[in-house]
């Protein structure tokens, strides 16, 4: 193999999705294979490959998620929109082989659904909300080591794994990126579920103006833990930055949906975050031209 190939396949790896070795939600009972970097791309022969299949109980029959692929009644149209659910795939075509879609990125070490409602690709999105960190007399703070700027962004702490992560969810079949990043950030972040009717609006009407104007940082595989062979999350990124810090900078927030903390966080090279959120916050640091 050329080291070029080798260095375009280590660029490509999917990592946190093959670092447990037991799959999440599961209290440690059910095992990934562990796949070496070098057997990860279909293409790779590895006859011996049988990895346990596993798709969770409790999103059986749910209405927000997939029949069994051995359903009779079940018909996906793979690669396109399927009526109201999009089964298109920001990395490109993916292989459909026995009836089940192909993890683009390679082996997992599980096959099945997981705990992911859909086969193939779950799409996401993530809004990444920033302000600069100010001092007391109100000036953006500059890092002594870079000498640039000290960004800020929103951050919570996820129910399931106890990690920081960006706010997010999945899209709803029908439902527009735009709307799930504003709806995602309002749960999560700013807890609105449980807001009484007035909060709620003021709420609304500040979160919209706002989340009129972003920009885009990422679209495409996510390196999530929950990522199987047949199932796998993809998200759009968008960046939301309040540059004087006097909108959604000064908005108190209360974490709520699945979140069991949230709060500005410090943007800097040692952050340790869910999946590959770090590398999305990397891309908006570059575009702030801040302190990483």
């Amino acid at each position: 193999m050329s080291l070029g190939r080798l260095t375009h396949l280590f660029r490509m790896l999917h990592r946190k999705c093959r670092s447990h070795y037991y799959y999440p939600r599961t209290n440690n009972t059910k095992s990934r294979v562990q796949v070496p970097d070098e057997k990860v791309p279909w293409d790779t022969k590895w006859e011996e490959y049988n990895p346990l299949t596993y798709t969770a109980s409790h999103i059986v029959g749910q209405p927000w998620a997939d029949p069994d692929i051995t359903d009779s009644n079940f018909h996906p149209q793979w690669n396109k929109m399927d009526g109201n659910i999009n089964r298109e795939s920001y990395m490109g075509v993916y292989q459909i082989v026995d009836s089940y879609p192909l993890n683009p990125l390679g082996r997992t070490g599980l096959r099945g659904r997981g705990v992911l409602g859909r086969w193939g690709p779950n799409h996401a999105a993530d809004p990444v909300v920033t302000r600069w960190r100010r001092d007391k007399s109100d000036n953006v703070e500059i890092h002594q080591n870079t000498n640039k700027p000290i960004l800020q962004f929103v951050a919570i702490q996820r129910r399931d794994t106890g990690e920081w992560a960006i706010p997010g969810g999945m899209v709803d079949p029908g439902e527009m990126v735009t709307s799930t990043l504003k709806r995602e950030f309002m749960e999560e972040a700013l807890n609105v579920l449980e807001s009484d009717y007035a909060e709620r609006e003021k709420c609304k009407a500040t979160i919209g103006k706002f989340f009129e104007e972003g920009e885009n940082l990422y679209r495409g595989y996510v390196d999530d833990p929950r990522n199987t062979d047949n199932a796998w999350i993809e998200t759009v990124a968008v960046n939301f930055h309040d540059d004087s810090g006097t909108s959604v900078g000064a908005f108190p927030l209360c974490a709520g949906d699945d979140a069991v903390n949230v709060r500005w966080v410090d943007i800097g090279c040692d952050l340790s975050l869910y999946a590959s959120h770090i590398d999305i916050i990397e891309k908006v640091v570059a575009r702030h031209i801040a302190h990483w």
